[in-house]
């Protein structure tokens, strides 16, 4: 059996019940509380949050009250652990929640909490189900279908139970479950022996044995166990320990079980002979015929002594590799170069070494080399390690083959086959036989090589690098520099051969601080040339990789590695290499399947900062400073195509997208929920590369600000604000130092807009009269008239009534005369919005319902939404509760029907006022705590807090004061 502490992350058996639905949400508490959403793995926040999941999770299906949540988090509950209670379960709901405004998988039921798992999806009842079906089938006496149903049971943990959560409900489980881990591994143990298989469970037991030594039931199975192994004096020397420590521990002497057991071995007795078992093959039959002695094959490499991290992995290939299903375990581990692949891989086949004693066969295949390993000849070498004399080793490859998986029938044989290059190099080396096991390990994908479980190794997590950081250059003086070793992890991209080779050279330079050594590597340009020492060198790594490259695809590594950001799409790939978006795309997935790339969403590639760099080294060497300024021209240009042509679809017949680029520039989208899916994955990206231009000499500036000009429609989603803001705070600058005022007046023209959204109000208001000057030496219009209207808005509280109604007037003429419908619409929208500011609500109302009538006759969703909100907040300023609760409704289907979240917290909360308004404080409260769930998703502290501030007021009207006035209070201290 498998090491009982190992476990993989999520067991095959584990949730098969969710096969069908690829967002099942799993959970696992038989370790630490994690739970997963498909094959993604869910952040549950801090500890005492996990904590209360785990109390629902253990109450699945059933309600668990406030006071019963209070009592298993805290001994003495603090004086707003409700609040707190309220916050955990609104952070829950946004991980685990698909809609976020219908909380379906933890609702709310009297005064508490339900967790609504389906069955089979949490791992507690996954492992009384297969306890109970390992019952059935003892019973029956089936003892081999018992032990393999008890090994899935107790595969099923992976560490101390609820480990790392606080309070006294966590406590008291972790206790209980501890003991039924115990319980489950006697009743493993019983059936294997039941079974026959004696010699199998030695292992197992010596380790919980040695963990628990004061557990007699144990040592019994251990006794047992060695004796019909044949090792009577190893089992009498462990009813000698069990007698000394008992003794020493508790002062008693061993209990009747004990001392029966040990008389009974003393006297040989029949009763404890094992039941059948079939027969253990031998080693090699040739080798026993003619007399001869052959030992089996060892050909691993040495296991490193500083091997780090990557536990649950280790355990996971444990599991899959020392599996009895019906196939021979295959395990292929493939990953970018420098990752550690053949590092696990040797650790990973030392440490099941023992389950295969017939021997372990190695080959370092050479496939990122240039002259790969024949298979011919390491079958020639297979078979010689298998005794096959040399001339009777056939000559050709297939007969090779046959002759290797004949020679393994039987056999318990572990095959390591390191660095293969394809599928056609790996198949004549695997054997026939599932008695035994292999692991290949490759920079690309093999994918069609069938497997039993596939790899992608990434690099390690931060905490892992900085331990292996710690145990190659010395625990004292990382412990000295924790956050410096913490930035070496960064800057070596968490590459274990990176750290490896930074740690090494720190190893050898004792005089050397940690903080020196992030210093050297701090410049992007040294880094690769700082991460070398001996024979580690990560450039080294990577130019086998891209020497294998033909010339079209060493072309795109190097050219995709340009822009800055969370990668590129296939399209933008298309517009770097000036190719077609079908070839563009061929080439990202040729390098994706040598790890070059990885692709984390179809149609969009990343590198891993290293090879960036590796990258972007190759593009100065081989390309030049015009080829790149040309590439990253295209880019930009083509990201200026594509969010122009957003615009159209969302805000149809506004003038932006005309004023920087012609209408079909660019394919246009779908629609707006296809054009807000593009945005959604992609503005990261696209702000990324205007920051990069703006940031290099000689960069096309005013395409950045003619794409800074149409990323406005961001803010009409709420998306990305404060990034916009910083975007076009730079763009602005950099145009003003360039002369470029029709450009500099577009960049400050969305930063007003910005600033106004993030409540920067002053700030605002300088860039407001700053945009109106520009534009009026610059004759753009289009941006003069709403420009007007955002210095309104931003200076009620600054001026007098009459002077913001003028401006307004001024941006209504003009607007007028544009002759331009949507943006005559938008300027009267906001004037509404100045109307209300200033209590002016039934010319409010009128300018609302003529921008909404027109936005309606255009199909503009987004403008429907902001004055169907705007005439909302007019109704409820009239006194029109009712009506105002049905506008801010509207406002919500349709925002939904975009898919779009970040605008809902403001809606929900003015939700939320008319209905306290209406005397309906219940109906508020749903609403603002909806709000509060969305807010804390989509981000800005405002939106937190003016949900908070509904919800504090609608809980007070109803009568809960505590819970309202906690919400309040918080809501000030994030203001």
């Amino acid at each position: 059996m498998n090491d009982m502490n190992d476990m993989n992350g999520m067991n095959d058996s584990f949730g098969a019940s969710a096969v069908g639905d690829a967002r099942q949400l799993r959970l696992c508490v038989l370790g630490p509380v994690r739970a997963w959403s498909g094959e993604r793995e869910l952040d549950l926040g801090p500890p005492q949050q996990r904590a209360m999941l785990a109390i629902l999770a253990m109450h699945a299906r059933r309600t668990v009250s406030i006071d019963v949540l209070l009592g298993g988090l805290w001994e003495d509950p603090p004086a707003r652990a409700v609040t707190v209670l309220r916050t955990y379960a609104s952070r829950l709901r946004r991980v685990l929640e698909t809609d976020r405004t219908r909380p379906r998988v933890l609702p709310m039921a009297d005064n508490g909490y339900v967790l609504q798992l389906s069955a089979g999806c949490l791992d507690v009842e996954v492992l009384e189900e297969r306890t109970a079906a390992a019952g059935r089938a003892r019973a029956e006496g089936d003892m081999a279908a018992a032990a393999g149903l008890l090994r899935e049971a107790c595969e099923l943990w992976k560490g101390d139970p609820l480990a790392g959560l606080p309070g006294p409900y966590a406590q008291a489980q972790r206790a209980r479950l501890t003991e039924r881990r115990l319980i489950a591994v006697q009743a493993w143990a019983e059936a294997e022996l039941g079974a026959g298989r004696h010699a199998g469970v030695i292992g197992e037991l010596t380790m919980w044995v040695d963990q628990h030594p004061l557990v007699e039931p144990m040592r019994e199975l251990l006794m047992l166990a060695l004796y019909r192994s044949g090792r009577q004096a190893e089992a009498l020397g462990v009813f000698a320990d069990a007698r000394r420590t008992l003794g020493e521990e508790l002062g008693v002497e061993p209990g009747p079980g004990l001392r029966e057991l040990h008389q009974a071995i003393l006297r040989a007795e029949p009763a404890l002979a094992a039941p059948p078992a079939g027969p253990a093959a031998p080693f090699d039959t040739t080798a026993q015929k003619s007399g001869s002695t052959l030992s089996p094959p060892a050909q691993l490499p040495a296991d490193i002594a500083d091997f780090t991290g990557r536990e649950e992995l280790v355990r996971d290939l444990r599991a899959v590799l020392t599996s009895h299903g019906p196939a021979m375990p295959l395990v292929g581990v493939s990953g970018m170069g420098g990752v550690g692949k053949s590092t696990l891989a040797v650790h990973v086949a030392h440490s099941v070494r023992d389950h295969f004693p017939d021997g372990q066969l190695y080959a370092n295949l050479r496939g990122a080399g240039s002259l790969p390993a024949d298979p011919a000849e390491v079958l020639a070498a297979f078979l010689g390690a298998l005794g096959v004399a040399d001339a009777a080793i056939p000559q050709g490859t297939t007969e090779r083959a046959a002759l290797f998986r004949s020679r393994l029938v039987g056999r318990r044989i572990l095959v390591l086959l390191d660095d293969a290059r394809d599928t056609a190099q790996v198949t004549p080396l695997l054997p026939g036989t599932r008695s035994c096991a292999v692991v290949v390990t490759s920079r690309t994908w093999l994918a069609e090589t069938p497997m039993s479980r596939r790899v992608g190794l990434e690099p390690l997590a931060c905490e892992e690098a900085v331990r292996l950081v710690a145990t190659i250059a010395g625990g004292p003086r990382v412990a000295a520099e924790p956050e410096a070793a913490r930035q070496l992890a960064r800057a070596c991209g968490f590459l274990p051969l990176a750290v490896r080779t930074a740690a090494s050279r720190l190893a050898t330079r004792p005089a050397w601080r940690l903080s020196h050594m992030v210093d050297r590597l701090a410049c992007e340009r040294r880094r690769l040339a700082e991460l070398t020492t001996g024979e580690l060198a990560v450039a080294a790594s990577f130019r086998l990789s891209y020497d294998q490259l033909s010339a079209e695809a060493a072309r795109a590594f190097r050219m995709l590695a340009l822009p800055d950001g969370p990668g590129v799409s296939s399209a933008a790939a298309a517009a770097l290499l000036e190719l077609p978006e079908q070839e563009a795309e061929r080439l990202a997935e040729s390098l994706t399947d040598l790890g070059l790339l990885s692709c984390p969403h179809p149609g969009r590639y990343e590198y891993h900062d290293l090879l960036r760099l590796f990258a972007r080294q190759l593009v100065r060497q081989e390309e030049g400073p015009a080829a790149e300024k040309a590439a990253m021209e295209r880019l930009t240009r083509h990201y200026l195509a594509t969010v122009a042509g957003l615009y159209r679809v969302v805000r149809p017949g506004y003038p932006f997208p005309d004023l920087v680029a012609p209408v079909g520039a660019r394919a246009g989208f779908d629609g707006p929920v296809a054009g807000l899916r593009w945005a959604r994955q992609e503005i990261p990206a696209v702000l990324a590369v205007a920051g990069q231009v703006c940031r290099e000499p000689g960069g096309p500036l005013a395409v950045v600000a003619d794409l800074t000009l149409v990323l406005i429609q961001l803010i009409d989603l709420g998306m990305a604000v404060p990034e916009l803001c910083e975007l076009a705070g730079r763009v602005a600058e950099a145009t003003r130092a360039a002369g470029l005022p029709h450009s500099e007046a577009r960049a400050r023209y969305t930063l007003l807009w910005a600033l106004r959204e993030m409540l920067r109000t002053r700030q605002a208001r300088h860039e407001a009269d700053r945009v109106i000057t520009l534009c009026r030496q610059t004759g753009q219009t289009a941006l003069l008239a709403p420009a007007l209207t955002a210095l309104a808005l931003t200076s009620i509280r600054h001026c007098d009534d009459e002077e913001a109604v003028a401006w307004c007037d001024e941006a209504v003429t003009l607007a007028a005369q544009e002759g331009n419908r949507s943006s005559h619409a938008f300027v009267e929208s906001m004037s509404a919005l100045v109307d209300v500011a200033l209590g002016r609500l039934e010319p409010a109302l009128s300018r609302a319902e003529r921008s909404l009538a027109t936005f309606e006759d255009l199909g503009d969703r987004v403008g429907r939404i902001h004055m169907t909100y705007a005439r909302a907040t007019a109704l409820h300023g009239l006194g029109m509760f009712e009506a105002a609760c049905e506008g801010y409704r509207e406002c919500l289907a349709a925002l939904r029907a975009l898919e779009s979240w970040d605008r809902m917290p403001g809606v929900l909360v003015g939700l939320a006022e008319s209905c306290r308004a209406a005397g309906r404080p219940a109906h508020a409260v749903e609403a603002a705590e909806q709000a509060l769930v969305i807010a804390e998703e989509v981000g800005l502290e405002h939106r937190r807090a003016n949900a908070l501030t509904a919800l504090g007021h609608a809980l007070c009207d109803l009568g809960e004061h505590d819970r309202g006035q906690a919400c309040l209070a918080e809501a000030g201290s994030g203001m």
